[in-house]
This record gives C-alpha cells, structure tokens and sequence, in this order.
C-alpha cells in the first residue's frame, strides 16, 4: 500500500503501512487492537496482540529461523514461528551481524551538473568562499579549566542591546582539553574547536585558556595555524584571573563586534549551503516520514550544487551496503567501509557492539535493532551519489552527499558535522529532542503528528502529515527545502528561539 492511498480514518486497508512488496511485516499506522482485521495485499486476517502504533505486525506465516524485512531487507529473523497479526519486535526478532557482499561503482560517478537556475537566500559571504546563514563572536574554551569563564563572558552579554548583524555572542564550554594523552585524541580536538573557530557562521572568536593545559592556545594562534585578525587569544592566568579575564574579553569583543557589524547579508546562490543531516529520538515513522523527505530535500541540494551531509556511523550500520554502490568511486566506498570497520574496533575495546545503539526510547517507538534503524537513518541522504566521506570535524569541501564519520550521540555528532563546516542542520526525531548548537540554526522535523503536537514549542515541521495522508513524501521534502532557505536568510528556528546551544566534542581516549 503506498502511503498517497492512506486516509486519517484507519480502515483494514489503511491501518498498517507494508512499505515493499517483499516485507513479511507492515508497520501499525495506529494502535492496533486484537481482533482488528486488516488487510494487505489483498490477504484479509486479524490483529492476535496488541500493536502500538509505528510497531511491526507480520503480514505473512513468518518460520522460526526465517528473515524478517522491512523495505525489501533483512532486519533479523524469527526466534520463533510468527502467525500474521502477531506483533514483531525484541521478544521474538533475532539481531545477528550480516555479512554483505558488497557492490562497488566501476570506474567513477560524476555528480550532475548545477541546475542554472538555483534558488538564492541571504548569507554572509567570507573570504575564504564560504557563506554564513549567522553572524556570531564565539567563545571557546581550550580546556574545561576555561569552560566556566567562557560563559561568564558571553553571558554577561544577556540582555544587551547588540549591532546590527550581530546574531550574539556563543560560548562553548566543554570538559576536554587537559588529562588527554597526546596523539589522536587531541588532535582530534584541536580540529573540532579549529573548526567551530573557523567557520563560516562565525564572524570573530576568542580562544580561552587557562594557561597550563594540554591544549595550549598556540596551537590556534601561532605555528601551523594561519594568522587571524578575527581571532584573539588569552588566558586567565595571564589575564589576571576570572574577573579579570572576562574583562579583558569585553574589551577585545567590543572591536570584534565592530567589524562584525559592518558585515551584511547579501543574495547568494543555494550552492553554498552545506547541511549536516542528523536524527535523535528516532521511531518506527522516522524512516517512513521525516527521513525519507528529508532525503527528498538532500536530492534537491545536490541538483544545485549544494552539500548533504550524513553522520552517524553508529546508524549506517547494517545499511552501509546501500551506500557503497552509491559511492562516486571505489576509493570513497572502501573508506566508508573503513569508518565501519574502524568503529566496530573502537567499540570492541570498551566490550560494546552496533546493536547497543538503540535506546529504550527508541525500542518503544517501534525500532527493535540496529539494522531496522539504520535503513531508516539512511534515506536522510536522498539517492544522489555518495561524492565523498571525511573523518570527525574534518572540513568538508564537496559538494553532493558527503558522509562524516560520527557518533550517534547526537550533540557528539552535532559537534563534528558544525566543525567541519556544514552552516545549517535538519534533525529529524520521533520521540522528541530538544537540540541546538550555538552558532547554527537547527532545523526540528517531526515524525509523527502526536509527538509534535505535545512538543510543538520544540518542532519546525511536521512530517507526520506523510502517514496521516495530509501530505507526501515529496511534497514534505519540498517544504523542508523552501525552509532551509529562509532560515539561511535569518529565520529563526525553534531551537534558536529556546537558546539550545549544545556543544560535546568526541573524546575517544583515556583519561590521564
């Protein structure tokens, strides 16, 4: 049944949604209750438990042992014999690792060519060629040892009246930067704060120090780091302390402002967006409704010339086989399946697996394993050709669908994707979060119509509209585009509005 024949008023036809003809499951639309008849494929029977709504009933006899699928794959298999009308999740859905053989591109995908005609919005053009959707002096702490007086200095600007173009003043704290052992992981975090320094939204910054840190500020500063007007550096204990410090910091901002002021938005084409694509509080409906759309917006990206960019590689597990023969060429695939094999290594240290990734939220809304959800996270990134893959806060420089190396953590992956440059971010979620970051806009996008309606305050779109039969698909993804642009030209999203500002970078080392 495809989701344009799906009314509000569920009937045995419309009750359940059965995405591909292949699957021996359908996903409950609505509350199913025992006795309910339903009817897929034309094959009548009745609902045997109770289903809440966006959990899987099987729609065929399912053997002990047999795979279940959902979108035409396999998600596990039955520990046990399954009646149709029975409901399928943890107790009787088996999670196994899949072997896939994999299939690569021969010789190398070309990414189509830029439509002419590309929408335009308002940004910050900056020197380097990039644009800012926002115009903002960031604070950044080096080392948790400076995360208290970061706030201090951008809060003490609470309730000013700021220059025009001046989006505000964004502190990130953290609790990194000191007790790390040398090598990868400050390296690591020295890219994520370069690059959430550096980035397009950000119009001047100051790197914060204590002043003895592992992480000292002339990294940022002085040798390999190319020299800045737009950016100053300080200490406290150079500084003469906190109040000192936050003083000192007024001062240097007042200058900084300045200039930022004097910075307007002008007409630039859709090709400059760069959007990180993420889902938190994911359901059964993510990868019916918003994601899918989502995708639908990534496609219209590409065509323009613009960036998509998926993270996550906890939620491509399971699903990565789908995007390797997508892959511009074997090159980009093979270090996809790298960043999959490295990460089932880093896991394995610490005695955890891929299947550890869904949460209990996750479970109640319908996902049972790790394979179910990724098939589900994937379609974020429309069906345009995977162009490249970047490490964690690497900059990302290609236009088309790129995928970023993450946690699916989400304010971890926020963390990464912002570093790298992306100037805008669409999050789709299913249970509800609450999410933002400091210096760019994120864009909520709701699952299904109930959980919007008790976090209206928190949502952007409402892509549950797809299963109420209200919209579609297409026309949802279309809507998330036109919004994309408006909040690039300075339409505030909910996020902004609630003053979300989360900031985690990945720490994956020890403590020392």
């Amino acid at each position: 049944m495809g989701l344009l024949e799906i009314t509000k008023l569920p009937t045995a036809e419309n009750a359940v949604i059965h995405l591909n003809a292949a699957d021996n499951v359908a996903i409950a639309r609505v509350p199913l209750a025992p006795g309910q008849e339903l009817r897929v494929n034309g094959r009548a029977f009745s609902v045997e438990d109770p289903i809440p709504a966006g959990h899987k009933v099987a729609v065929t006899p399912i053997a002990a042992g047999e795979n279940i699928l959902r979108y035409g794959q396999v998600i596990g298999r039955a520990r046990t014999r399954i009646e149709p009308g029975r409901h399928v999740h943890t107790h009787n859905l088996s999670y196994e690792e899949l072997a896939f053989a994999y299939e690569f591109p021969e010789g190398d995908l070309t990414q189509t060519e830029p439509s002419k005609n590309a929408p335009v919005f308002l940004g910050y053009r900056r020197e380097d060629g990039r644009v800012g959707t926002r115009n903002y002096i960031a604070v950044v702490a080096a080392s948790n040892c400076a995360a208290h007086t970061a706030e201090l200095i951008a809060s003490s600007y609470a309730g000013e009246r700021l220059p025009p173009n001046v989006d505000g003043v964004a502190a990130f704290p953290h609790g990194e930067g000191c007790g790390h052992a040398i090598g990868p992981d400050t390296e690591q975090l020295q890219r994520t704060l370069a690059g959430v320094l550096d980035h397009p939204n950000v119009a001047a910054a100051i790197i914060l120090g204590l002043g003895c840190e592992v992480n000292q500020i002339d990294h940022y500063l002085g040798k390999g780091a190319p020299p800045s007007d737009r950016l100053v550096g300080m200490t406290l204990q150079s500084s003469g302390g906190t109040r000192a410090t936050v003083e000192a910091a007024r001062k240097a901002i007042a200058g900084l402002m300045e200039r930022a002021s004097a910075e307007k938005r002008v007409q630039t084409p859709a090709s400059k967006i760069v959007l990180g694509l993420n889902c938190g509080g994911s359901d059964s409906f993510s990868g019916i409704t918003a994601n899918p759309a989502l995708g639908v917006c990534s496609d219209m990206l590409a065509a323009v010339g613009a960036t998509a960019v998926l993270a996550e590689t906890t939620e491509i597990f399971g699903a990565e086989h789908l995007l390797t023969k997508r892959a511009r060429n074997r090159q980009v695939a093979e270090k996809l399946l790298g960043f999959v094999t490295g990460y089932k290594s880093y896991l394995k240290r610490f005695g955890g697996s891929f299947n550890d990734n869904p949460t209990p939220g996750n479970k109640e809304g319908g996902l049972t394993n790790i394979v179910e959800k990724s098939l589900g996270a994937v379609a974020k990134a429309g069906t345009s050709p995977l162009m490249d893959v970047v490490d964690y806060a690497e900059r990302i420089q290609s236009p088309g669908f790129v995928f970023m190396n993450t946690p699916g953590y989400d304010p971890v992956s926020l963390t990464g994707l912002a570093a790298g440059g992306v100037n805008l971010i669409a999050f789709t979620t299913g249970r509800g979060s609450a999410i933002g970051f400091p210096t760019i806009p994120v864009i909520k996008i709701a699952t299904n119509t109930p959980m919007y309606r008790r976090m209206q305050d928190n949502m952007d779109i409402n892509a549950g509209r797809i299963a109420d039969g209200e919209s579609t698909v297409e026309g949802v993804g279309r809507e998330i585009f036109e919004m994309l642009l408006r909040v690039a030209s300075g339409e505030k999203t909910s996020s902004e509005r609630l003053g979300h500002q989360e900031f985690v970078p990945w720490r994956i080392g020890p403590m020392l």
